[in-house]
């Protein structure tokens, strides 16, 4: 999931980041210092809370999940 399409979305529906934070259970400088691909727990919480409205996209992660198999 991008950073930028959660920042949209919750805009969009008047939120702020400091309310996603802590739908989360973040810290605010946890969210806002989110690369560009936020972290994958975080994504499918998002999913779910979004009821599916943001979508997690395995793809992305998967380049991340196979380097830490092979660890």
């Amino acid at each position: 999931m991008l950073k930028s399409d959660v920042v949209s979305y919750f805009r969009n529906k008047g939120k702020t980041l400091t309310q996603v934070a802590q739908m989360l259970n973040l810290s605010v400088g946890s969210v806002s210092g989110w690369p560009d691909i936020i972290p994958e727990v975080n994504a499918l919480k998002l999913e779910r809370l979004t009821k599916g409205e943001l979508k997690y996209d395995e793809s992305l992660y998967e380049k991340t999940n196979n380097s830490k198999v092979s660890k």
